[in-house]
């Protein structure tokens, strides 16, 4: 539980003028959808399930990290099944954005992505992240066993015991019961979408800052 300053200059990365709601016209059908109702498990790889803010920025980091196999975004803990991303960006759907992170866990730990979730946005704004407003926007963690649970929320206690924010943390910790995975143009989103303004002003400095904080887990290839 070090470096709290890290937590606080990476959650602070936002933008004036651009959100994660804003309109594409990339001519993909928000009716391009599929369902996931079970999560990923082998014998050799796990499953985090992780919101804080827009899930552009959220996948563009944690597919950096070395164990991390691969990162889906979607949307989940909502009561609308089969929710679109035009439905899910008007708030009333009770989904919020997140990340399905499948990974390695001899690799990287649990704990070790608790400790980034927490470190790379700011989990004391309730229902927003920098100008992406609305409880699709909400700090979650969605565990899918009970140690998952325990670690989150021993997590959460000693950060708000640690005094690094002056409020306290509103990280949602919750039982996954469903994933919708998002339109096909949503996944690997910054990697295809770099130039767009979302990307350069808010995206980009995150995952900037990110490869300094967390040089040392990053993927060598």
């Amino acid at each position: 539980m070090n470096n709290f300053l890290l937590i606080l200059a990476l959650a602070s990365t936002n933008t004036a003028f651009t959100s994660c709601a804003q309109k594409h016209s990339d001519g993909s059908s928000d009716k391009t959808k599929s369902m996931e109702t079970a999560i990923n498990k082998t014998n050799t790889m796990d499953t985090a399930v992780f919101g804080a803010g827009c899930f552009w920025c959220v996948e563009a980091q944690f597919q950096l990290l070395e164990g991390v196999q691969s990162v889906s975004s979607g949307f989940s803990g909502g009561t609308v099944k089969n929710a679109s991303y035009k439905e899910v960006c008007t708030g009333t759907t009770g989904h919020a954005e997140v990340c399905v992170i499948v990974y390695d866990p001899a690799k990287i730990s649990f704990d070790e992505l608790l400790s980034v979730f927490w470190k790379t946005h700011d989990p004391t704004q309730l229902n927003r992240q920098g100008n992406d407003q609305g409880t699709q926007y909400r700090s979650v963690i969605f565990y899918t066993n009970e140690k998952q649970k325990g670690l989150a929320e021993k997590y959460k206690k000693e950060l708000n015991a640690s005094g690094a924010w002056d409020k306290p943390v509103v990280t949602e910790i919750s039982p996954f019961k469903e994933f919708y995975k998002a339109e096909d143009y949503h996944q690997n989103y910054y990697n295809q979408n770099g130039k767009e303004s979302y990307c350069e002003f808010v995206i980009q400095p995150k995952v900037e800052k990110f490869k300094k904080v967390f040089k040392d887990k990053l993927k060598t290839h």
